[in-house]
């Protein structure tokens, strides 16, 4: 695992990060791909991606920068989802991946409505670690619902729940 993630971000240095730092990393990655499905990453996913490392994780503002800097080396490097999903079903039981899908949705809806674009790299991830299609529809409703229910900060955008609970800490 570490030598492939080594690989993936083209670095030299095999064994040099941490279990916890390759999970960071590898979320990220995907987190980052999903996000940039068919358009540069807006501000707000950009945001988005931030709060939702920083939630599930419990990074600081600086270690969360510098994992969404390497994570986007590593997302160049990688040829498809299955890259990042065989790593993470690794590291990851089956509520860790429940919740990687979860975060995915509070990207792909940090912007607005999530597109068909969003919706088939989310279905293809969900799918490669073992979410099933039920449970993938109910992340998805849970986080359209959470956003329809709070009115977000600024410019009249929504904002879901764990976004409004990272942002009000």
């Amino acid at each position: 695992m570490k030598k492939l993630l080594a690989h993936l971000a083209g670095n030299a240095r095999p064994g040099a990060k941490s279990d916890l730092e390759n999970q960071w990393l590898v979320t990220a990655a995907l987190l980052t791909r999903a996000a940039t499905i068919n358009r540069e990453m807006s501000e707000a996913r950009q945001e988005a991606l931030r709060s939702v490392l920083q939630s599930y994780f419990g990074l600081d503002d600086h270690t969360t920068s510098r994992v969404i800097e390497e994570s986007a080396a590593v997302n160049r490097n990688a040829i498809d989802l299955y890259h990042f999903t065989r790593e993470l079903n690794k590291m990851f039981d089956g509520e860790g991946c429940r919740q990687i899908i979860q975060m995915m949705w509070e990207i792909a809806y940090a912007d607005g409505n999530a597109d068909e674009f969003d919706a088939n790299i989310i279905w293809r991830a969900a799918d490669l670690l073992g979410v099933s299609s039920r449970q993938r529809i109910e992340l998805r409703q849970q986080v359209s619902a959470g956003r329809a229910a709070f009115t977000g900060v600024g410019f009249g955008r929504t904002q879901s729940p764990i976004l409004v609970t990272v942002a009000a800490g």
